[in-house]
């Protein structure tokens, strides 16, 4: 199994999270991925954005609690303890 590490320490914004995952995984359709939460979870059931059978870690996360009045970062927990698929590491 592949393993891939994201680093969010820099991360300002969502839209800096999105393109660290798309640099990083290189997963299949990413032209066609949504770039938020919802398409998130739809890329790690098959849909675009599928980074395939792997295990994804986001390291450095604490500045993401900032994000969405801290929304963001409770999704993105979530999405990691719901997923199947793909194993989803938030530390």
């Amino acid at each position: 199994m592949r393993h891939y590490t994201i680093d969010c320490a820099l991360i300002k914004d969502e839209s800096a999270f999105w393109q660290a995952y798309l640099i990083a995984i290189k997963p299949e359709g990413a032209g066609y991925f949504g770039c938020n939460l919802d398409a998130f979870w739809d890329a790690l059931n098959g849909g675009p954005g599928w980074p395939g059978e792997c295990q994804l870690n986001f390291i450095n996360t604490a500045n993401l609690k900032a994000l969405g009045d801290g929304y963001f970062y409770q999704a993105l927990q979530k999405i990691a303890r719901d997923s199947d698929f793909v194993k989803v590491r938030v530390e």
